[in-house]
This record gives C-alpha cells, sequence and structure tokens, in this order.
C-alpha cells in the first residue's frame, strides 16, 4: 500500500508541479513540504500547523483535502509495542502469596497470607485515591488575578449639595439621562489589553485569548486582526517576518524572519520574555 508521503509526491510529480511552486503559492517552507513527502514528521512544527501544510499542500494540487488530511493523522499516529499489564507491587506481593497460603507444606508457620493481601491491597487503593485528591487540589500561594482592580482606580468625589434631589425616579429607564450604561460597560472592559495583528504577507495564525481560541486560519496579505483580553494572548505564526504586531496602539519591533515558526505570548505588562 502506498504510503501518505509516496502518495503526495506522486501525485505534484504528475502535475509537474514543484515543491517550489507550492512554496511560493502557499508561502509554506520548502523544507516543511519535503519532510511531509519524506514523512519527517518530528520536523514539523506540530500542533494545528501540519494540519494545515497538509491542506494548503492538496489544495494547491487539487486533490481530496479531508482525505489527505486523514490519510497524515494515520501515517504520523504513534505505533506503541504491545506490552503486558503492568503488576503493582501489591498485586505481585498477591500472585505470590495467595497460593503459597493455599499450601499445606512442612515449616508452614501459621500466618495467614491471605488477610495480609487483602490489607495490602486496601492500603494500596488509600495511596492511589490520596495521590488523586492531592493533584486536584491547587498549589498553595496560586491565585488566579481578577480584572476588577479599575473600580478602585478613581477616588469617590463629594458630591454636590443637593444632588440626592437631582437623582432620577427609581422607574425611569436606562436610555434617560443619568442612567449608568457608560459606567457599566467602561467596568466591563477593565483592566483589558488589546493585540493587533497586520500581515504583510500570507501567514498561519493561530491564535488563543484568556484560553479560548480565536483564530487558526491564513492570515492574508493586508488583513489584520485585533484581540482583547484580560489576562493572557497567545499567538502562533508560520511566518513571523511577515506580520507586524501592536501591543495597545504601539507597533512593536519585528519578531523574527520570514517562513520563521514562533510562538508569542502578551499578558498585561506586554509581551514577555
Amino acid at each position: 500500500m502506498e504510503s501518505f508521503g509516496a502518495r503526495l509526491k506522486r501525485e505534484r510529480e504528475q502535475r509537474k508541479i514543484t515543491l517550489d511552486d507550492i512554496s511560493l503559492a502557499t508561502k509554506i517552507g520548502t523544507r516543511f513540504l519535503a519532510a511531509l513527502e519524506e514523512e519527517h514528521f518530528d520536523q514539523l512544527p506540530g500542533g494545528i500547523f501540519n494540519k494545515g501544510f497538509v491542506r494548503a499542500y492538496a489544495r494547491h494540487l487539487g486533490i481530496d483535502e479531508n482525505q489527505a488530511i486523514a490519510d497524515f493523522v494515520a501515517a504520523s499516529a504513534p505505533t506503541l509495542p504491545e506490552s503486558p499489564p503492568e503488576e503493582t507491587p501489591v498485586l505481585a506481593a498477591m500472585a505470590v502469596r495467595l497460593p503459597e497460603s493455599k499450601k499445606k507444606s512442612r515449616g508452614n508457620d501459621g500466618i495467614p497470607w491471605g488477610i495480609v493481601a487483602i490489607v495490602l491491597l486496601i492500603a494500596a487503593f488509600g495511596f492511589a485515591l490520596w495521590g488523586f485528591h492531592s493533584r486536584e487540589k491547587p498549589a498553595p500561594g496560586l491565585t488566579v488575578p481578577q480584572p476588577v482592580r479599575s473600580e478602585q482606580t478613581q477616588p469617590a468625589s463629594p458630591e454636590p449639595a443637593g444632588a440626592a434631589s437631582q437623582a432620577p425616579p427609581a422607574g425611569s429607564s436606562a436610555g434617560s439621562p443619568g442612567a449608568a450604561t457608560p459606567a457599566a460597560g467602561a467596568v466591563s472592559n477593565a483592566g483589558a489589553f488589546t493585540v493587533l495583528i497586520k500581515a504583510r504577507e500570507d501567514s498561519w495564525v493561530s491564535i488563543t485569548a484568556d484560553g479560548q481560541p480565536v483564530m487558526q486560519d491564513t492570515l492574508t496579505s493586508a488583513a489584520e486582526k485585533s484581540v482583547q483580553a484580560h489576562n493572557q494572548i497567545v499567538i502562533k505564526t508560520g511566518n513571523v517576518g511577515a506580520v507586524d504586531i501592536s501591543f495597545n496602539g504601539k507597533k512593536l519591533a519585528p519578531q523574527g524572519r520570514d517562513n520563521q515558526v514562533k510562538t508569542l505570548t502578551f499578558d498585561l505588562n506586554g509581551l514577555r520574555p
């Protein structure tokens, strides 16, 4: 049966297309395309980029993209040798002691090995349960920052005399003068920061904001994407030299060269080193 990489190479050669042609059209480095054909998957950037490379390769050749991705997943799946089930020391002890407890040979000291094995099994189960609960507990001293600090940034100013008499009645609508709608919107955006990504050339981009996926696609030339978060923004791109990145409106220096795969992490203080 023809392998995944051999099939890609055959389809490409039948169409008389070179790796440089595909690289120029998809903005994917030729070394990554060659790694796909040679099935050197450890030389790929990993994650969603691998499937994106396969999809772009198949699209350029005009073959079924979904089938190509399915073949890649099957080819890149790790093959693990079958191994006999592991035995814990407690179960191993049970396997040895239980048969001996049934024998009535000379020199038997009368120790009830069956009861000892059951006690050991119960102790092992207790240790396993304790270890599971200890892993579930958060590490001491780690707290999740809450973006509510802006509520205390402006000191309350004393109200002028008669302000209480000018307050709107309790039944007034939200659209009437004096409604607190703008203040509520200001609190909802408090503690947030913004990162703007603008592509000078086509580039693969994956973006997550506060742990939620925002984008996993190609950012075409001259396109831009603005992302806002309170805690963290993670950007992974396959062509970092071809994108301009700004933090809270301030443009950052270039972060790498063309066709370089790089991951950038931002928080409230800016780009992390």
